[in-house]
């Protein structure tokens, strides 16, 4: 049994990587543009004139810098963004070339059009098909032209068509994981890549590679321009690269910290234990009257009142003029406020 699973962690007597890699580079993208999203929508809301039009454009401003952080990992490294945080890389289906030399130009081309403008493309669609089918549900007219007709037509084969492509990506991930296909995805196959391991060799290479060439004298202005353009490009592309890698990081940790198993243990750890009862009163449990005593002032109490955070009832003159003053409870030290009072109202009341 263990040798029939072997092929789902380890590759076949190649470097092709398992599927849970592949699966989970898959899935590191789409977690970054939810939450991107989210901090758009909150600067959008908390100050709407100055920050709406962020909102209005979000799609367009991801895919802008989408295209940058994955041209310049395309450029760079051979792979896209996710790719190589898994250490993975793109190699052509025909072509054994090094990381550090990127990918031909026909297959970088293809690779960046994927993976920047199909997902704008399909985030603008869904926009366009979600009113649509708002539309429809408050309104009964008819289409009346042709375009209009075809329209409706293309709407209603949307659903079916992304059903289609769903079903055709899950039997991709079969095949390759019983290894009848060198790519996972469609995407990588129209691409005309496949995906392996970056070697320690594609590494080294990377950290020797030139960032561009220095400017010269002899360079005409259009060169010298065309060059200042590039730099600055890749300055920000390196910027957003750095900045996207640390926030990958971040939001893992919060997506650990959130989980239900961690705020389970969080809560096994700050819950408060149950305080022990007072020495002053241990000698006298028996006497019946020690229900009535408040273990602050030692007479009866006047005016029950307890401290939800630990228990304890007190003469409400006592513990409102500790708790305020001490932020504490007297006899257990837990911090405490005054909303922390309860009143107890006795039925002899």
């Amino acid at each position: 049994m263990a040798e029939r699973g072997a092929h789902l962690t380890a590759a076949a007597a190649d470097d092709r990587p398992s599927i849970f890699e592949v699966l989970a580079q898959d899935s590191l993208m789409s977690a970054v543009k939810p939450a991107l999203q989210h901090a758009v929508k909150i600067l959008a809301e908390s100050n709407p004139a100055r920050y709406g039009i962020l909102w209005r454009i979000f799609d367009e401003i991801y895919a802008t810098l989408d295209l940058l952080l994955q041209h310049h990992f395309l450029s760079r490294t051979s792979a896209s963004f996710s790719e190589n945080f898994y250490g993975l890389k793109r190699v052509a289906t025909d072509s054994a070339r090094p990381a550090c030399r990127g990918l031909p130009r026909k297959q970088h081309l293809r690779s960046l059009l994927l993976l920047a403008l199909l997902p704008y493309l399909r985030a603008k669609l869904e926009k366009v098909f979600a009113r649509q089918r708002d539309e429809d549900d408050f309104s009964i007219r008819l289409p009346q032209s042709l375009a209009q007709k075809m329209y409706r037509a293309f709407l209603a084969a949307y659903p079916y068509a992304c059903m289609a492509w769903e079903g055709c990506t899950f039997c991709h991930q079969l095949l390759y994981i019983f290894g009848k296909t060198r790519t996972h995805s469609p995407l990588l196959w129209l691409a005309d890549v496949k995906l392996s391991y970056l070697t320690a060799h594609d590494v080294r290479n990377l950290d020797l590679k030139p960032s561009g060439p220095a400017l010269s004298p002899s360079q005409s202005i259009g060169e010298k321009v065309r060059q200042v353009f590039s730099t600055v490009m890749g300055g920000v592309e390196v910027s957003l690269s750095t900045g996207l890698s640390l926030g990958v990081f971040f939001l893992q940790f919060l997506e650990w910290w959130y989980s239900a198993d961690n705020q389970s243990t969080i809560r096994s750890l700050t819950s408060l234990p149950t305080p022990p009862p007072p020495l002053h009163l241990e000698d006298r449990v028996t006497s019946p009257a020690c229900s009535k005593i408040c273990p602050f002032c030692r007479k009866v109490r006047a005016n029950d009142t307890a401290l939800a955070t630990s228990g304890y009832v007190f003469c409400y003159r006592c513990i409102y003029t500790y708790v305020k003053a001490n932020h504490r409870c007297p006899l257990t030290g837990y911090p405490s406020e005054l909303q922390h009072l309860i009143k107890i109202y006795s039925p002899e009341g």
